[in-house]
């Protein structure tokens, strides 16, 4: 590799999401320091002459498509959000211009708001913030907030169409996705940031979104929820220890909370490979220090929690179950002993509800029937309604 010479070198903070290389051209797909999705064309012939094209400001998640002949003048794509079903775009390096295809029906482009904010954390680093509303910014006050966070190995928080993500959206709720560091939004950097000894960077990048949307008028903590799966699940559970007066709900699904003693046990099967993500508590006492510090399920302390539905499967392979069940548990004795405190009214208002939903088809991946899947999102959309006390407000508002 002595002899390699560096072709495209990105900037600071982009991240690298797909690649197509199409006859004389190489087109990168990226996402920008400021959030939104890009291609940036090499031309192989005079790679200093290099094009940018910022893609529509609402798009969230790329997938390539296939060339369908060899020597394909144009890259294919589909551009998705959370709110907004695929749509295949055309890209053509020769021209540096953008076309998107409809689909007999006639795809129409969002009619929704898509607003990207900052968020200072406790450090100073501005976080990046996705809000989709389909209500004027100054009538979200009243409207309530599901928030979306992730956080680790460097992977995005998952912002492709979710169908009851886009029912949300027409009935007011305000949707939020927080790119806080550990996760890939803003390239390498960004990833090492939050990991190992900056995992509660994380937590803190969280913290500080949730409570930017709060002072800009977004929303307040009686009518937030908050969601994750999979590692995502640290960062809110952690959070919820930290900070519970943010949110009054939250879902989680086939979560990790025992951060702690899953990296103490090396039989298990993805220990010795995450270490790079956690630490070795057993072979270093800062890890192991740094992980009690934040873990989920060894920072419960009795206090006002939010309501919590958890979903988890018994043939999850990934996050064991044993330490889903152990969280539980501590959970719930926390939340009787701070009961035990109140007053027989002040207890009456403030007993949330602890549900674990387990499940025992599917695995780490949630269930394989799609019947099973609209289920589990109906049970998770009725817990978010039962516990914001929304069904009968929310559905009767009209947009504006």
């Amino acid at each position: 590799m002595g002899n390699w010479e560096p072709m495209f070198t990105p900037a600071p903070g982009t991240g690298l999401r797909d690649m197509e290389v199409l006859q004389d051209y190489c087109v990168l797909a990226v996402r920008t320091p400021s959030g939104p999705l890009g291609l940036q064309t090499v031309p192989l012939t005079d790679p200093s002459g290099i094009c940018a094209l910022q893609l529509p400001l609402w798009a969230c998640s790329l997938e390539t498509q296939p060339c369908q002949v060899a020597d394909s003048k144009t890259y294919r794509f589909l551009l998705s959000s959370p709110v907004q079903p695929p749509t295949l775009f055309h890209y053509s390096p020769w021209e540096n211009q953008l076309y998107i295809q409809e689909d007999k029906a006639g795809s129409s482009l969002p009619d929704y708001h898509t607003t990207r904010l900052e968020a200072p954390s406790q450090d100073g680093t501005m976080v990046p913030l996705t809000v989709f509303h389909a209500h004027a910014w100054d009538d979200l006050k009243g409207a309530p907030l599901l928030l979306h966070v992730y956080g680790a190995y460097g992977q995005d928080v998952h912002m492709g169409f979710s169908p009851e993500k886009r029912l949300l959206l027409e009935e007011g709720w305000a949707l939020a996705y927080c790119h806080v560091r550990g996760g890939g939004e803003r390239g390498l950097g960004w990833h090492r940031a939050g990991r190992l000894e900056g995992k509660q960077r994380g937590v803190e990048d969280l913290a500080a979104c949730i409570q930017r949307l709060f002072s800009l008028g977004v929303s307040r903590p009686s009518l937030a929820a908050l969601t994750a799966c999979s590692a995502g699940a640290i960062l809110v559970g952690a959070l919820c220890n930290q900070h519970p007066h943010l949110l009054r709900a939250v879902t989680l699904q086939a979560p990790f909370l025992d951060v702690l003693g899953t990296m103490l046990d090396p039989t298990l099967p993805l220990t010795i490979e995450e270490r790079g993500e956690w630490g070795d508590p057993l072979t270093d006492s800062r890890y192991r220090d740094c992980i009690a510090s934040y873990s989920p399920c060894h920072n419960i302390t009795p206090q006002l929690y939010p309501s919590m539905l958890i979903t988890a499967y018994k043939q999850d392979q990934r996050v064991p179950l044993a330490g889903v069940l152990q969280y539980v548990e501590r959970l719930t004795a926390a939340v009787h002993a701070h009961i035990g405190h109140l007053s027989q009214s002040e207890s009456k208002h403030q007993r949330p509800s602890i549900i674990l939903d387990l499940q025992p088809g599917g695995d780490h991946f949630g269930p394989e029937d799609f019947s099973l899947s609209v289920e589990q999102a109906a049970r998770q959309l009725a817990f978010l309604y039962r516990e914001l006390g929304l069904k009968e407000k929310v559905r009767g508002q009209k947009r504006k």
